[in-house]
């Protein structure tokens, strides 16, 4: 009978040290040590955010984005909401499930709490165990959720998994905006544009903390909102654009969802309904607002200065009124858009006497007038702000009525035309726009002080900034963001941070580096040679 041999457990110790000491030398004799891991690339620099911040103490230590981040907000409804948006904002490239809770330790805290913020001031405090977004009031903590973006690599916009890492700069940031008042204008009626393309653009604005989305709801080439007393302002008015095509115009229920959306932003939508000028829309809809009785036909050219509401006739403010009453019914913002420009075909005495009657009904229904600046050759309501798009060579006359109206207390918000029109062409070579204001490179757009713009108006009369879209040559998400993009990032600064921030050879860099930022969210932009963009 055969015996099988047994290893002892010591044996088997010492061939099993012999065999992982034979191989160990199989794979070091004569081969070079494995490679290091590659180094971390560094985070962007504290302050490299458009707009600039008011304060930046940089820090040692980055806070990075893992697997295990949680999302800890204050356990209010509000503030929930902004701890999802953010969440949506980087799941998708970040892989991670970045869960929003009320409880835990580290991660990104969003919370409200007392201190020198103002109503969308915010701070923002990051180190190795985390950041923390502190604020007085909701719009401060959405506010500084977008800084808390452009801190990250712009891959992070992405709408894939991307690789990381996902650094923040260690340090502390202070904010809040030099303006209450930073719009963007979106004109809807030279071309009409859907809700949802406004919606895109709402989210982009938001990006850079503009707080007003100023919607150009009439004008000669349409009528773009649904008034429930006059159909025909809408379904007529609203029937064509400019070159013609079918228009378009918003029910009262899109025009909700662009206002709830707008909200959800932290944007504040100024509805403007432009007379008595601008107004062929209006007068083709509705023979009886015409002096003569006969309304004229549809319009779809460009030339501006040739139509007037009948300013003797009654029946023009019980339009005004209803229109008005319909359109606060809808706007739970505080102001409403009363227009008053270019209104060549009304003679002077009949314009003073429009706005002598329109201006109370806008305030019988509880919104404060907001008007182009010709307002102020009439006598602007108290309370009422005039827009002022004159140009640098616009008469001395003009500006010194707009300052003096200032002087009395009428805010200003500076759209100076060659300045902030994002419809000026960049280049002669420029495809897009107009340059009848000339044309408006990024330097130019960027490089002025509104606060010491308009002479004689006080630097406390202006209430902020505003920079426009007007559409004639508008008719697409992708020429509004070729237009409005870099422009729109210097307008949103010069609306938010302080006037000792205010440098263009510093700004060229931080605008530079939100260029792989547009890229990824598919944002299509002028590549301005004055700006040093990073390679593609």
């Amino acid at each position: 009978m055969r015996r099988h041999h047994r290893t002892t457990p010591r044996i088997s110790r010492l061939l099993g040290s012999l065999l992982l000491v034979a191989a160990a030398g199989a794979f070091t004799v004569g081969s070079a040590p494995a490679p290091a891991p590659a180094p971390d690339p560094a985070p962007a620099p504290l302050g490299r955010v458009v707009p600039a911040p008011a304060s930046v103490e940089p820090g040692t230590s980055p806070y990075r984005v893992t697997g295990g981040t949680g999302i800890r907000v204050d356990d209010s409804r509000e503030v929930r909401r902004i701890g999802a948006y953010l969440a949506d904002v980087l799941r998708p490239s970040t892989g991670y499930p970045l869960p929003v809770t009320s409880h835990g330790q580290g991660g990104i805290r969003l919370r409200l709490a007392k201190g020198p913020f103002g109503a969308e001031g915010y701070r923002l405090e990051s180190g190795r165990k985390g950041v923390t977004i502190t604020a007085a009031e909701p719009a401060g903590l959405f506010h500084g959720v977008q800084t808390l973006r452009q801190l990250l690599p712009a891959a992070v916009e992405k709408d894939s998994v991307q690789p990381g890492p996902w650094l923040v700069a260690g340090g502390t940031i202070e904010d809040s905006p030099r303006y209450a008042y930073r719009g963007a204008m979106l004109d809807v009626s030279r071309h009409f544009f859907t809700v949802a393309q406004v919606e895109r653009y709402i989210d982009e604005l938001a990006l850079y903390k503009v707080n007003k989305l100023h919607l150009h709801l009439s004008d000669d080439q349409g009528w773009r909102i649904a008034i429930d007393s006059w159909p025909r302002l809408a379904t007529y008015g609203g029937s064509t654009q400019v070159d013609g095509g079918k228009g378009g115009y918003y029910t009262k229920a899109d025009y909700k969802e662009i206002v709830r959306y707008a909200a959800s932003r932290y944007l504040e939508v100024v509805p403007e309904i432009d007379m008595p000028g601008h107004t062929n829309a209006a007068l083709a809809s509705y023979a009886g607002l015409n002096c003569d009785g006969v309304a004229p036909p549809l319009y779809t050219g460009t030339d501006v200065g040739f139509s007037s509401l009948c300013v003797g006739k009654d029946i023009t403010y019980d339009f005004v009124d209803d229109v008005v009453r319909e359109l606060a019914a809808i706007t739970p913002g505080r102001s409403l858009h009363i227009g008053g420009d270019e209104a060549h075909s009304t003679s002077h005495a009949d314009y003073v006497k429009f706005m002598d009657r329109v201006q109370p009904i806008v305030a019988k229904y509880g919104k404060t007038v907001i008007g182009w600046h010709q307002l102020t050759g009439a006598t602007p309501a108290q309370g009422a702000l005039a827009q002022y798009w004159g140009l640098d060579d616009t008469s001395e006359a003009e500006k010194a009525q707009v300052a003096k109206a200032a002087q009395n207390g009428t805010g200003l918000i500076l759209s100076p035309a060659d300045r902030m029109y994002l419809d000026m062409k960049y280049t002669a070579d420029t495809p897009l726009g107009q340059d009848w204001a000339g044309l408006v490179d990024v330097k130019r757009s960027y490089d002025w002080d509104p606060g010491a713009y308009l002479p004689g108006a006080p630097a406390s009369a202006v209430r902020g900034v505003e920079a426009p879209l007007w559409t004639e040559t508008i008719q697409s998400s992708a020429d509004i963001e070729y237009m409005a993009f870099p422009r729109l990032a210097g307008a949103a600064e010069l609306g938010w941070s302080p006037a000792a921030t205010h440098d263009w050879d510093a700004y060229k860099v931080r605008l530079a580096a939100q260029g792989p930022r547009w890229d990824a969210l598919g944002i299509g932009y002028y590549r301005s040679p004055q700006v040093p963009w990073p390679a593609r």
